[in-house]
């Protein structure tokens, strides 16, 4: 039986996916009960939810649909005046909130190399929030999923990681930070795996790559003192994404989807 944060935290992995976001925000029941979570008691959840709702922001046709459903700007709005909530939250709740009350963008043509940038932009990428900063780590031995599994549990333990999402092709994780946790906190954690090992992308003045060798954290690491469970392999919905909502690559199946199964679930959490 899937749980709350079971449902969003996949959604939040089919929402980073760019493909998947049209199919995510038009299905009835997502959307509505995405704004349901930003009300939930469990702080995992709403972080997760925060994340969900910045991923499929990304795409403009989204923002109107987002911005007009039932709840969404009073929920957000609640997020950002509540106290007793942390920073992490705070802060992506005023973000999601500036994207859809911001100026849309109305571009219609991008050359392919615009395109390409844009289908791997991330949420945070371009705000102007001053309490987050976002960093894009090269890590080395990242060849799978076993790998990224480790990678995530080391960063989900670090206070101060309000989000994560991977380029597993480039071996590379881009994290949203809050501004005042230094880079090498990350570093730490992740060579904490012993088996993973993590340097900075930054660009030079001339605009290209680089890899800066990140020095290990001299001091004791903050941990979050929650950290949200993640499902058996027997049981995850992964098994599923083959379907209607899926992964890169992967085929459509008019049968149905662990997308229904998520809106299944969420529409019946009206009822609790």
């Amino acid at each position: 039986m899937m749980d709350a944060l079971a449902v969003v935290t996949q959604l939040r992995d089919l929402a980073s996916e760019p493909q998947n976001r049209e199919a995510i925000v038009q299905d009835q029941g997502c959307l509505p009960g995405l704004v349901l979570f930003l009300d939930h008691k469990d702080s995992n959840v709403l972080l997760a939810t925060l994340q969900t709702l910045r991923y499929l922001a990304e795409l403009t046709q989204n923002i109107s649909t987002m911005k007009n459903e039932l709840g969404m700007m009073v929920s957000l709005e609640n997020l950002m005046e509540k106290e007793g909530l942390t920073d992490d939250i705070t802060v992506l709740a005023k973000d999601v909130y500036d994207v859809l009350t911001g100026p849309v963008n109305t571009q219609t043509f991008r050359t392919p190399a615009q395109q390409q940038r844009r289908n791997k932009s991330q949420f945070f990428i371009n705000t102007s929030n001053k309490k987050a900063k976002t960093v894009t780590l090269q890590i080395e031995g990242l060849d799978g999923s076993d790998q990224r599994g480790m990678c995530e549990e080391a960063l989900l333990k670090v206070k101060g990681v309000i989000s994560f999402t991977f380029q597993m092709a480039m071996k590379r994780c881009t994290i949203r930070i809050r501004s005042d946790l230094p880079t090498e906190n990350l570093a730490t954690a992740i060579a904490s795996t012993k088996i993973l090992q993590a340097q900075q992308v930054v660009k030079n003045d001339t605009g290209e790559e680089v890899l800066i060798p990140l020095s290990m954290s001299s001091t004791a690491i903050q941990e979050n003192s929650q950290v949200p469970d993640y499902l058996p392999e027997d049981e995850s919905p992964e098994k599923e994404l083959d379907r209607a909502v899926s992964r890169t690559g992967a085929k459509e199946d008019g049968s149905g989807s662990w997308l229904n199964t998520a809106a299944s679930f969420l529409t019946r959490s009206f009822y609790w």
